[in-house]
């Protein structure tokens, strides 16, 4: 069986609703009560603002595995930030005021000082899965195939409605926000291992990004580890969307390797109009079809993707738990719908953050 693993990162939020910059004491906290070690997944990381944190969890083989691994990652990582008077929301972006600090460590000012205000501004939280690969070219064909889906796993995830005090119009503002980075989002298909990696070390070689780490595709080939490392989706305010995002991305990979797909690759601007439809709307309006790129209803685009995957899904015995939830989402929408429905009753930043934590928490 294709292994998954998930990262997810958290705002970390004060009692009183606003932004806390505790990062730093809730990792000396959580480190001295469990030590990192260099085995993959499994402990808290810094991200690049002080605001937020990063969980991540071992590489799963049964779904039910990785929802255990999530939730005990999400308990350990609210537990360490109540001890530097914090708590963590699985929101995507902040409901208020974003104003946040980067990270104190050499690599994080770096950052910083070259992109401006671009870094100042950056505070968004995303669920990163990787997905296990053979070598690097099969790593690569599993890219090229994701890219007429990457889309569709964002509409599903999009959780990021408001920025800065303000309701954006959009489900997943933190795709927008990301968006300003040189290397983000969709890219052209790279066809082998070798082409992936000239890329790669010309946009180093550019002087622009400052190393390999800064590579931000929607799907990339792992620095760390044998994996593609797909990065579309916002965290999910719910544990089992992230179990289903990581089962259609490994059904996807899977997908790649056994049927290797003649379709015709989309062009990166079909693409990149894909990308900002979903995250416009998420799952609440017409979404671009991936074969056609033409508007088709949301239900429609996920019961196409739901096919191309149903027979990997059904190998690794996930199909009737991914089908369920996608059944929950098309009938009750996704946190970018729940977050705006807990707006409506009068919840402000306070109380929707600590709905949010209740959520992520569950």
């Amino acid at each position: 069986m294709r292994t998954v693993g998930v990262e997810e990162e958290f705002l970390l939020v004060s009692p009183a609703g606003r932004l806390s910059s505790v990062a730093p004491a809730v990792l000396d906290h959580a480190h001295a009560v469990e030590p990192a070690t260099s085995e993959p997944g499994g402990h808290l990381e810094k991200e690049l603002k002080r605001e937020q944190i990063e969980t991540s969890t071992h590489p799963c083989e049964d779904l039910r595995d990785l929802a255990d691994q999530l939730r005990a990652g999400r308990a350990a990582a609210d537990e360490a930030a109540q001890h530097a008077g914090a708590r963590i929301a699985a929101v995507a972006t902040a409901p208020g005021a974003t104003t946040s600090v980067v990270f104190p460590e050499p690599r994080a000012e770096r950052l910083g000082e070259r992109f401006g205000v671009l870094a100042q501004e950056q505070l968004t939280c995303g669920c990163h899965v990787h997905v296990a690969v053979a070598d690097d070219d099969e790593g690569v064909l599993v890219i090229d195939h994701l890219r007429r889906w990457a889309a569709v796993l964002l509409a599903l995830t999009s959780n990021s409605p408001f920025w800065d005090g303000v309701d954006t119009g959009y489900a997943s503002f933190r795709t927008q926000v990301w968006g300003r980075w040189p290397t983000s989002g969709p890219v052209a298909p790279f066809g082998d291992a070798a082409t992936y990696h000239r890329v790669v070390a010309d946009l180093v070689a550019s002087g622009t990004i400052l190393d390999q780490g800064m590579v931000y595709f929607d799907a990339r080939l792992s620095a760390r580890y044998p994996t593609v490392e797909v990065r579309v989706a916002d965290v999910c305010l719910d544990v089992e969307d992230a179990v289903v995002q990581a089962a259609l991305v490994r059904a996807l990979a899977d997908t790649a390797v056994r049927s290797r797909d003649d379709a015709p690759q989309p062009r990166t601007e079909q693409l990149r109009v894909a990308a900002w439809r979903a995250a416009r709307t998420g799952m609440s309006a017409d979404l671009l079809h991936p074969f056609t790129g033409r508007p088709a209803r949301a239900a429609t685009v996920v019961r196409t993707l739901l096919e191309h995957v149903s027979p990997a899904l059904e190998r690794s015995g996930d199909l009737d738990r991914v089908t369920a939830r996608l059944d929950v989402v098309l009938a009750g929408g996704t946190g970018a719908d729940a977050q705006r429905a807990w707006r409506r009753a009068g919840l402000d930043d306070a109380a929707l953050l600590a709905r949010a934590r209740d959520r992520t928490l569950a």
